[in-house]
């Protein structure tokens, strides 16, 4: 399955979950250079109740992947002309492959210019992109609306096995 990058992404500021459009994205062992989720470690939260709040953890929240075509689904779910992916502060916006966030766990992601992603798994959604959205539309429903709507369109988390560059229209091959 041959897919294309869209757009590449950087969460700048711990103040907020939204991400910036940026002309590539510089990727090591510990992620997206310049993002908030960039670390070999990260702390405990709700998505990983078994461990008490804020233990140090393996990040495998490095890199977040949306699909174009999934979030126009979740846009018409919501009954909302759009659904921009800096609202879900994502990395990496890509298109052409299907069903993405459903993609098996032992997948890898193969980018045209060397990156690999490994340790790909479904990327739970939460109310924090809803209030985005439901501020960009000033529908406050929406906030707790998004979570239903996204379920199993949400995209994607992934841990760098590959370093190097992604850039929009780059292709990305999934391998599995």
């Amino acid at each position: 399955m041959i897919g294309l990058v869209v757009d590449v992404l950087v969460v700048g500021s711990n103040q907020t979950l939204q991400s910036e459009s940026v002309r590539s994205i510089l990727l090591d062992f510990a992620g997206v250079s310049g993002d908030v989720h960039y670390g070999f470690s990260r702390a405990a939260d709700s998505r990983t109740p078994w461990y008490p709040r804020g233990t140090p953890i393996r990040n495998d929240r490095q890199v977040s992947l949306v699909s174009k075509e999934e979030l126009a689904q979740v846009a018409t779910r919501l009954g909302v002309p759009l659904i921009e992916a800096c609202w879900l502060g994502a990395n990496l916006v890509l298109s052409e492959i299907e069903a993405l966030t459903n993609l098996p766990w032992n997948a890898r992601m193969v980018f045209s210019g060397g990156v690999v992603l490994s340790h790909l798994r479904p990327n739970p959604p939460c109310t924090g992109p809803g209030k985005l959205i439901a501020a960009a539309y000033q529908q406050p429903d929406l906030a707790s609306a998004f979570p239903k709507a996204a379920m199993d369109r949400r995209g994607l988390v992934a841990s760098v096995e590959l370093p190097g560059i992604i850039t929009p229209g780059d292709t990305v091959e999934v391998v599995y």
